[in-house]
C-alpha cells in the first residue's frame, strides 16, 4: 500500500505542475505600449542631440534628462 500511495502522490504532483505550466504558457505576452515606443523615440532623439553637442558624462546625463522632460 505504501508504494501505491507514493506513486499516486507523484502522479498528482506531475498533473498539478503540468496544469500550472499550461496556464503560464497560455497567458499572452504583454505587447509594448505606444507610450513605451514614444519614450524610446524621445530618448534616441535626445541622445542624437547630445552626440551632436559632444557631451559626455554628467553633462550628457543632465542634458538628456532635461531634453526628455521638455518633449
Amino acid at each position: 500500500m505504501r508504494i501505491s500511495t507514493f506513486v499516486t502522490a507523484i502522479a498528482f504532483g506531475v498533473l498539478v505542475s503540468g496544469a500550472a505550466y499550461a496556464l503560464d504558457a497560455a497567458a499572452p505576452a504583454a505587447a509594448p505600449t505606444v507610450d513605451a515606443a514614444a519614450k524610446a523615440a524621445k530618448s534616441a532623439e535626445c541622445s542624437k542631440q547630445a552626440d551632436a553637442k559632444g557631451l559626455h558624462g554628467k553633462e550628457r546625463k543632465k542634458f538628456r534628462e532635461d531634453c526628455k522632460k521638455a518633449k
